[in-house]
């Protein structure tokens, strides 16, 4: 029992410790968070109407793109687009050279494996069941992914 008390007070000074310094957690191994805060979001767009729509001048639209521009506003960022296949996108977020995919992404996306989900945002039914929505952040990028689950809930009430 002691023991115990020991080991979980040592891990409150560890906690406060590092908190004090100024490190984030949970934390981004690749700095996203810190990166996008006052720059620019790199966000990827496959087109899944109504929740992305693509235009021939490579802008998307819908739903999706609105929530991403609202969320680099408050972090006081710029959205910086690249469209292209489910495929693409994630083979960029996983090189780095994207923070963010969407594209209508339910949670049983077979993506899984390629980038950190997002808990269902959003849901809906239609004659094959309940559709949870889902958005995609690089791997291991834990403060992007709290920041943006954090947005979402408030944003969209999930």
């Amino acid at each position: 029992m002691r023991r115990r008390r020991m080991t979980g007070a040592a891990a409150l000074v560890l906690l406060v410790a590092l908190t004090g310094c100024g490190m984030r957690i949970p934390a981004d191994p690749h700095g996203s968070i810190e990166r996008i805060e006052g720059g620019t979001l790199r966000a990827g767009a496959t087109e899944q109407p109504p929740w992305v729509e693509v235009h021939d001048d490579g802008k998307p639209t819908g739903s999706e793109p609105e929530l991403v521009q609202e969320f680099a506003e408050q972090l006081d960022a710029t959205v910086e687009w690249t469209t292209g296949s489910e495929a693409d996108l994630l083979t960029a977020l996983e090189r780095g050279e994207l923070d963010l995919v969407v594209g209508g992404f339910l949670d049983d996306t077979p993506w899984t494996d390629r980038g950190a989900v997002t808990r269902p945002y959003t849901e809906r039914s239609t004659k094959h069941g309940t559709q949870k929505h889902v958005m995609i952040v690089r791997m291991g990028e834990n403060a992007l992914l709290t920041e943006l689950e954090t947005f979402l809930h408030e944003e969209v009430g999930s």
